[in-house]
């Protein structure tokens, strides 16, 4: 009698542990094979103080497994600058603890720093996920360029970002890190993106706005953009996006970037209805009533990413 009692609080409290989940810390549903290396994009950074580039969206992978690596690359400079300081930081990273490859998530311009590394080192990469990248270049980059130096004021204009870019650098605990604002729309420029294209055309659409290869050098390569710009009426950054939008004349874009020119590998969706800052769930996750999470976006690639072996 004694032994079935002792036995019924054990299975009952099985069953109390079942139906509360898992216990915590014991989530493993990002728990991919490499590392997830979350890559900045332009005027971007880590963390400045309890600001993260990526709001929640790191923490959140490492809740669920996953080892996360947040580098810090120039805020502002041009793609062969930032993908070299990246390329550093991995294989310092393997130097020190082993990893021998690296899933690569680059937002925004972060997309063409990683595209940069797998050409570059491709031994070192598992896979490539864009958010939001000018593949393509963009036409706010054209339309600044001409703009600026039509009215004689580019010196200045770049002058001004690339201090900008000095002091997100320095509060970011970076700041050795060199900003050319010129480089940055330089080389984010229809015609300079066309160019990068042509010497590292891995993942590349073969037609206007299509698919791209889902594989290149042995790492899976995919994609995703969003084509919202005004989202939420409290995000004050929503109103710079809606002049830069104009840029587009019409065409589908996040306020920084057109839909197709997000195309690279396997296009997961293209067409969120996010802004370009709401694709790293900035600023402080603010985004449109009823809309998808980025949240649970990142979470749901690093599953696949995981079921994938990576």
């Amino acid at each position: 009698m004694k032994r079935f009692a002792t036995r019924s609080i054990a299975a009952a409290a099985l069953g109390l542990a079942l139906l509360a989940g898992p216990a915590a810390g014991a989530d493993s549903y990002t728990q991919t094979r490499y590392p997830i290396v979350l890559v900045h994009g332009a005027l971007g950074f880590d963390t400045i103080g309890p600001v993260n580039y990526w709001f929640g969206i790191a923490t959140s992978l490492r809740d669920g497994g996953a080892t996360v690596f947040q580098p810090q690359v120039s805020a502002l400079n041009g793609n062969a600058v930032r993908g070299e300081q990246l390329l550093a930081q991995l294989r310092e990273l393997k130097a020190a603890h082993g990893y021998t490859r690296f899933n690569l998530v680059g937002h925004s311009q972060g997309g063409i720093t990683s595209r940069y590394v797998a050409e570059m080192a491709p031994e070192l990469v598992a896979s490539v996920t864009t958010v939001g990248t000018p593949h393509q270049g963009t036409p706010v980059a054209d339309g600044v360029n001409r703009d600026t130096a039509a009215a004689g004021v580019s010196g200045l204009v770049f002058s001004i970002l690339s201090a900008l870019g000095n002091v997100i650098s320095l509060l970011s605990g970076e700041p050795q890190l060199p900003q050319d604002a010129a480089a940055t729309f330089g080389d984010s420029s229809t015609t300079s993106a066309a160019a990068f294209n042509t010497q590292f055309p891995a993942g590349l659409p073969s037609t206007p706005c299509g698919q791209g290869p889902a594989t290149a050098h042995g790492a899976r390569l995919y994609s995703a953009g969003g084509t919202a710009v005004l989202t939420n009426p409290a995000d004050a950054s929503d109103g710079l996006l809606l002049l830069t939008s104009t840029y587009f004349e019409g065409a589908a874009n996040d306020g920084l970037v057109g839909r197709c020119s997000t195309h690279f590998g396997q296009v997961l969706r293209d067409d969120y209805p996010w802004n370009h800052l709401d694709e790293v769930n900035m600023v402080f996750g603010l985004r449109g009533l009823f809309t998808p999470s980025p949240v649970a976006f990142y979470r749901s690639h690093a599953n696949r990413l995981k079921l994938a072996g990576l």
